[in-house]
C-alpha cells in the first residue's frame, strides 16, 4: 500500500504529538511493507504569522491531492485573548473543511481499564463505554448567516439545514450502527427547533432503509445528562453541529483524559485530528499525551482498509497504559515523556521491542533489554 498524507502539525503541541503519530505510521510501514509520503504544510497561527493567513492556498492544494490529512492543533492565545483580531487560527480550519467537504466529524469515545480511576463519572456509570458520535460539520448554526445592527445592541445567527446535509450524515452514522450494537440515538431539540424536526423526520425516513438498527430519540438538554449518569446505554450518537460539538467534548472526559480521544472528519477527503487544542503551555516541553493522535492515526489506517495495522496501533496504546507509560496528565508523579511514549508504540508495532523492559532506562530515554 502506497499512501500520500498531508501532515499540518499546527499549534503548540501540534508538531510534538503529530511527530509522534508519524513514528506509529513509520512503524506500521516497516512492519508490513507500506510506503506513505508526508508532506507537511501550514495551518492556524504560525501560518498567520509566516504568511498573513490561517489557511494558505499551496496547504488547501496539498490536502485535497492527499489520501488523506492528520491533523495537529490550532489555536494561540495572542489571538483567542484578543477580540479585536480580524484573523483568527479557527478560520482556516473552517475553510479547510469547506475546501475538502468534510461534512462528518466521527469521536469515538472508550473507557480503559486501567484508567477508571481517572474518569469523573462514577466507575459503576463509566465502566464498558464504547460510542461514537457522529456530529454534522458544514450546516447549522456555524455556517448560517451573521447578523448585527448598527449600535451593536442586537444580533443573530441563523441556523439553517437542507434534508440532503442531513441525509448524508445519517447514512454513515446508520452504517456505523450496523457493523456495531445496531443502535442509533438521534440527538435534536424537535419540541423546539424546526430544524429538528427536519432532522427527526429524515431519520425515520432512512430509518425503513435499515429495519435491523434501532432508533432512539433525546432532546439534546436530556442527553447530556444521560452521557454522565449512564453513558453506556449509547452506541452512535447522531446529531448536528452545535450539540455535536458540546456533546463530543462532555463525552470526551468520560475516558479521563482529552488527550486520549481521536476523531476523523469525513467528506471528499478524510482529515485525522485529536479532539484537544493546542494547550500552548504544554508547548515543548515533552509533556503532551500523544495517544489521541496516534489513534487519529489508527482511524487513518481504517479508513485505508488497513483494519489489521489500525488494530495493531490500539493493541499497542492499550499495552503502554496497562503497564503504566504514560504522560503527565494521566500521572502527575510517574510519568513519562511524550517522545517515549510515541517511541514505545512505534517499536511495539514494528515488532522492535525488547521481551522484557528495563522502566528506568525508559526514563531515561532507553529501551533495553534486562
Amino acid at each position: 500500500m502506497e499512501k500520500k498524507i498531508t501532515v499540518i502539525p499546527g499549534d503548540g503541541i501540534g508538531p510534538e504529538v503529530t511527530r509522534e503519530a508519524v513514528k506509529a505510521l513509520q512503524g506500521i510501514a516497516q512492519r508490513f511493507g507500506h510506503k506513505f509520503d508526508f508532506d507537511y504544510k501550514l495551518m492556524g497561527a504560525c501560518a498567520i504569522d509566516q504568511t498573513g493567513v490561517p489557511l494558505p492556498s499551496e496547504t488547501v492544494d496539498a490536502a485535497l491531492d492527499a489520501d488523506a490529512i492528520l491533523l495537529g492543533a490550532i489555536g494561540d492565545p495572542k489571538y483567542d485573548n484578543n477580540p479585536e483580531a480580524k484573523v483568527r487560527p479557527e478560520q482556516g480550519l473552517l475553510q479547510l473543511r469547506k475546501a475538502l467537504g468534510l461534512f462528518t466529524n466521527i469521536r469515538p469515545v472508550k473507557t480503559y481499564p486501567a484508567l477508571r480511576h481517572l474518569s469523573p463519572i462514577k466507575e459503576k456509570n463509566a465502566d464498558n463505554t464504547d460510542l461514537v458520535i457522529y456530529r454534522e460539520l458544514t450546516g447549522g448554526i456555524y455556517f448560517g448567516e451573521k447578523k448585527l445592527n448598527e449600535d451593536g445592541t442586537t444580533a443573530s445567527d441563523e441556523c439553517t439545514y437542507h434534508k440532503f446535509e442531513i441525509e448524508r450524515v445519517a447514512r454513515l452514522a446508520f452504517e456505523a450502527a450496523m457493523v456495531r450494537r445496531k443502535k442509533l440515538t438521534l440527538v435534536d431539540k424537535a419540541n423546539v427547533l424546526e430544524t429538528s424536526r427536519l432532522w427527526r423526520k429524515t431519520i425515520q425516513e432512512i430509518q425503513k432503509e435499515y429495519p435491523d438498527v434501532t432508533v432512539d430519540y433525546l432532546f439534546v438538554d436530556n442527553a447530556a445528562m444521560q452521557l454522565i449518569l449512564n453513558p453506556s446505554q449509547f452506541d452512535v450518537i447522531l446529531t448536528e453541529n452545535m450539540f455535536g460539538d458540546i456533546l463530543s467534548d462532555e463525552a470526551s472526559v468520560i475516558s479521563g483524559s482529552l488527550g486520549l480521544l481521536p476523531s476523523s472528519s469525513i467528506g471528499n477527503k478524510a482529515l485525522f485530528e485529536p479532539i484537544h487544542g493546542s494547550y500552548p503551555q504544554a508547548a515543548g516541553k515533552d509533556i503532551a499525551n500523544p495517544l489521541g493522535t496516534i489513534l487519529s492515526a489508527a482511524m487513518m489506517l481504517d479508513h485505508f482498509k488497513a483494519h489489521k495495522e489500525a488494530d495493531l496501533i490500539r493493541e499497542a496504546v492499550a499495552w503502554t497504559m496497562e503497564n503504566g507509560f504514560v504522560t503527565r496528565d494521566i500521572d502527575p508523579v510517574n510519568f513519562y515523556f511524550t517522545s517515549t511514549v510515541g517511541d514505545l508504540i512505534a517499536e511495539y508495532v514494528a515488532n522492535e521491542l525488547p521481551v522484557k523492559i528495563n522502566k528506568r532506562n525508559i526514563r531515561m530515554g532507553h529501551v533495553t533489554i534486562i
